[in-house]
């Protein structure tokens, strides 16, 4: 039998990275520690963004613009990445990748410092954020289109899920600890801005000194056989790459897109419900230790360590779970977690127990991701994974980049330029009420027109 058919034949086993991580299997230890370090930086640093922007002094509708800014860059790196790779080799790209998120983490933490410059009508301090998302953003949006190729030929079609499921766990096991390390730096703080700067700032020293870590240890030890970017052609194969992709992607996409559009009108404004617009912290009564009260900022990275744990514990039950009912119930289940939680989020009662609830509910739509990644890289032609994947994605977040802005503008309202009346008064409830609404009609098109992929059947 030949080793493509013994490898058919095995079952996906979503505990394998782990065997491989614990037999320090060179290049799978390095990258998953990179992946790891990178992915805790950007985590417990870019969910915090809109209350360290607030406490600096922007307004929601700026904080609205870094939201689409955020969305722009995700939808326009991959690519340009895979030309420096193509370029440079994959392991100076990776590196030069990580070099760039931790000097985007480092003007994210000086940037306090320019405060009281001026610009137009911004300061110099807003400026300094977008700027170090730019480079903060970097070792996240590279590399996409690569990790879905390596999955799907690595595992049979009807494990895809149970593929996926074992390389989130790496990501998302960071996206657990991130925040919670978030939520002990904040503790020591208070509610003040100054305060919530100074505390950010310490966070921000922590994922500066993971990205360093993260960045020498890629650069040294990683040793690749082949270069990720070597197959990129340009915009001529990304055009073509579009034209050609898969009709049963159709539905997904337009279904997915709309969900996310939702999604990204509100996402990045969770911290300010929680800090700001419902003001809810904890107070725990901890025996030899006493009292112990938790600021909302703290309590915010409890409630995504919450939101995180459920994914981890989640996800792997799904991705089996999809292999006797099939992809298409488990993505639904997922798009509608994401679409009803904003409504539910602005109109909690201000009650701890409620928000660790609703987070908990949360965490329930990261259940669907492994199976909604192996539904868009299953029906691409082997060898074609990693293009189907930039293609779907690049659509995907470019109609997306407007939500968070837009968001913004019904968060903070919308004012004439010309003769400064208010035209619309700013609701953060018809925001995240918009955003369900567009996410049921995103999730119920997924659910009527969505297509099963064959291995599932």
């Amino acid at each position: 039998m030949s080793l493509e058919q013994e490898r058919s034949d095995e079952a996906a086993d979503p505990l394998d990275p782990f065997r491989q991580f614990l037999a320090l299997e060179r290049d799978v230890l390095v990258l998953s520690a990179a992946m790891f370090a990178f992915s805790l930086g950007f985590q417990m640093t870019n969910r915090y963004m809109a209350e360290y922007m607030s406490a600096l002094g922007a307004s929601a509708v700026v904080i609205g613009l870094f939201g689409s800014f955020g969305n722009v860059i995700s939808a326009v790196y991959p690519y340009p990445g895979g030309a420096i790779s193509d370029r440079i080799g994959s392991r100076y790209a990776l590196t030069a990748f990580g070099l760039c998120s931790t000097v985007g983490f480092g003007i994210w933490l000086v940037a306090p410092a320019f405060a009281d410059v001026s610009i137009g009508p911004t300061s110099l301090v807003i400026v300094a954020i977008f700027l170090g998302l730019l480079l903060a953003q970097a070792w996240k949006s590279f590399g996409l289109g690569a990790t879905f190729a390596i999955v799907k030929q690595s595992v049979p079609p009807s494990q895809l899920a149970a593929g996926f499921a074992s390389t989130e766990t790496f990501r998302r096991a960071a996206f657990l600890v991130g925040p919670l390390f978030a939520a002990a730096l904040f503790y020591p703080f208070g509610s003040s801005d100054g305060e919530i700067v100074t505390a950010f700032q310490f966070i921000l020293l922590v994922a500066v000194a993971f990205g360093v870590l993260g960045t020498v240890v890629q650069h040294v030890l990683y040793r690749p056989e082949d270069d990720v970017g070597k197959a990129f052609e340009g915009v001529s194969q990304l055009l073509a790459d579009l034209r050609s992709m898969p009709d049963e992607l159709r539905p997904l996409l337009i279904g997915d897109t709309l969900v996310r559009f939702a999604n990204g009108m509100v996402y990045v404004f969770f911290v300010i419900v929680v800090t700001r617009f419902l003001e809810v912290g904890l107070t725990l009564s901890l025996p030899a230790i006493g009292t112990v009260s938790l600021s909302p900022q703290s309590y915010f990275g409890i409630l995504l360590g919450i939101e995180m744990l459920v994914a981890l514990l989640t996800m792997l039950p799904a991705a089996k779970a999809a292999e006797r009912i099939g992809l298409k119930p488990v993505v639904a289940l997922g798009f509608a977690v994401y679409a009803i939680f904003p409504i539910m989020l602005i109109n909690a009662p201000a009650d701890a127990a409620v928000l660790a609830g609703l987070f908990a509910f949360s965490g329930l739509r990261f259940a669907g991701l492994p199976a909604h990644k192996a539904l868009i890289v299953g029906p691409a032609e082997t060898g074609a994974g990693g293009r189907v994947t930039g293609a779907y994605y690049l659509l995907r977040n470019l109609i997306v980049i407007p939500s968070a802005a837009l968001g913004g503008l019904l968060w903070e309202g919308v004012t004439n330029p010309l003769t400064d009346t208010q035209v619309f008064t700013g609701d953060p409830t018809v925001a995240f009420g918009l955003a369900t609404a567009i996410g049921l009609v995103g999730t119920a098109y997924f659910v009527v027109f969505g297509e099963e992929f064959a291995a599932y059947r």
